[in-house]
């Protein structure tokens, strides 16, 4: 089954964290980076969102 993308808002809404929160933490390296799916459209990969929950429980 193929892997399911999310874009910006659906990611705010499973994080509970702002756009610019999102942004800062991915220019320090602590937030997955978004996979280009066309030249205008990016989203996060449902796994590195997972994964950085995951990271954050501990």
């Amino acid at each position: 089954m193929p892997e399911r993308h999310f874009r910006r808002p659906a990611v705010e809404e499973m994080t509970g964290l702002s756009r610019s929160l999102i942004y800062a933490l991915m220019a320090k390296g602590e937030f997955p980076r978004p996979v280009k799916l066309s030249a205008r459209v990016v989203a996060w990969p449902e796994s590195s969102i997972a994964d950085w929950l995951e990271s954050r429980r501990t």
